[in-house]
């Protein structure tokens, strides 16, 4: 079942969240097996990534190589939130 995948991080700014795409595009996962979308934003006082994932075990898989990439680029941890998707549209 696809997942919404919501990190809503304070603290974290523009700079750490470019160095980790960076990272991740390094490791050859800047566009990871089973992510179908990626959203950043930036917002007072922090940063909101929402993605959506084909199934909960490859996000899972993903978050393995994704925490140490994050705590390098010295971002405050923060657990994501996540939901079941009912439905997507698409524009």
């Amino acid at each position: 079942m696809a997942l919404v995948a919501i990190f809503d991080v304070p603290g974290m700014t523009a700079e750490q969240y470019d160095q980790t795409v960076r990272e991740l595009e390094k490791a050859e996962l800047g566009n990871p097996d089973g992510r179908l979308y990626h959203v950043a934003a930036s917002k007072d006082g922090g940063w909101l990534v929402v993605d959506v994932w084909e199934s909960e075990e490859k996000f899972g898989k993903f978050g393995e190589s994704l925490i140490p990439i994050l705590q390098g680029a010295g971002v405050p941890p923060e657990e994501p939130k996540i939901y079941p998707v009912h439905n997507t549209i698409r524009g």
